[in-house]
């Protein structure tokens, strides 16, 4: 574990000492990036137990802010990497995990959306993500880093619960969407613990949940190829594009009548109750 005394390791953790925090560095949140940070403590420990990190993990961390879940992380004794879009932000992370003694942190100043991260991830092939996620990028960075990040295995984020629901979601669901398809196609989501507004500061409108996501081992993986794989994200997105149409009109123009029956597919379904294996069936039926 981590050498962080008791004083260091809730620098962060409570909206008083956020805010002194704020005013010492000059920073504040920044709402075009979507910044809420959380200002209690058993909040960010709850995270880091529940992402079953210890000493000999490597924790990506994106949305760092100004450290209370990372310090949490260094608390395990996982080395962490934690990225943060912010400058200032990034700078005074810097400044307080030093002081917090938190040597098995690094700071990374950068934009997730935009990251290398064969680079970020080298030095381990197994990672895992950990992250209070900006809303407004949760779920489009998960699907990439899913698509592109091999080297995650696991996820345990915070997002706004109607992007963990999507994320979540079984066949049959009202939140089934795109999101929940192209998840299950590489990996297992679920919903580990629902978080109040107000362990947050600024407290933000909407609640938000906890999602473990475990990456799919190699056997477990529809075996698709690029081309169908390609067609296959293709399929779904044009299907929830139009969700409250029957299949035979969302996805005119890409399947034929004997697309369906080759594929085993009701026409007459709506995208929110086609399984995964019936939209590769689609996928791979598709000329």
């Amino acid at each position: 574990m981590a050498d962080l005394s008791k004083e260091a390791a809730l620098l962060t953790h409570t909206e008083t000492q956020l805010k002194a925090l704020m005013d010492r560095f000059g920073v504040s949140p920044r709402r075009a990036l979507g910044q809420h940070f959380v200002v209690d403590p058993n909040t960010v420990r709850r995270i880091a137990r529940l992402s079953g990190a210890g000493p000999t993990d490597r924790v990506l961390e994106i949305g760092a802010g100004l450290g209370s879940l990372t310090l949490a992380l260094a608390e395990t004794g996982a080395a962490v990497r934690a990225v943060e879009v912010d400058g200032a932000l990034a700078a005074a992370l810097r400044v307080i995990v030093e002081e917090a003694g938190a040597s098995t942190v690094e700071v990374v100043q950068a934009d997730a959306s935009r990251l290398d991260f064969d680079e970020v991830l080298a030095g381990s092939a197994r990672w895992m993500l950990v992250a209070n996620l900006p809303y407004n990028i949760a779920t489009p960075l998960v699907l990439d880093l899913l698509r592109e990040a091999e080297a995650i295995s696991t996820m345990v984020v915070m997002v706004q619960r109607e992007a963990g629901e999507r994320l979540t979601a079984p066949p049959g669901s009202r939140a089934r969407g795109i999101p929940s398809v192209l998840v299950q196609a590489r990996a297992t989501a679920r919903l580990v613990a629902k978080v109040a507004p107000s362990v947050f500061w600024p407290r933000p409108k909407v609640e938000s949940v906890v999602v473990r996501v475990e990456r799919h081992q190699e056997s477990e993986r529809p075996r698709l190829g690029p081309e169908v794989e390609a067609r296959f994200e293709r399929l779904v997105r044009a299907g929830f594009g139009q969700r409250r149409k029957m299949l035979r009109r969302s996805l005119a123009g890409l399947v034929t009548p004997d697309g369906f029956a080759k594929a085993g597919v009701d026409p007459a379904a709506r995208p929110e109750a086609v399984t995964l294996a019936q939209w590769v069936a689609l996928a791979r039926a598709v000329s």
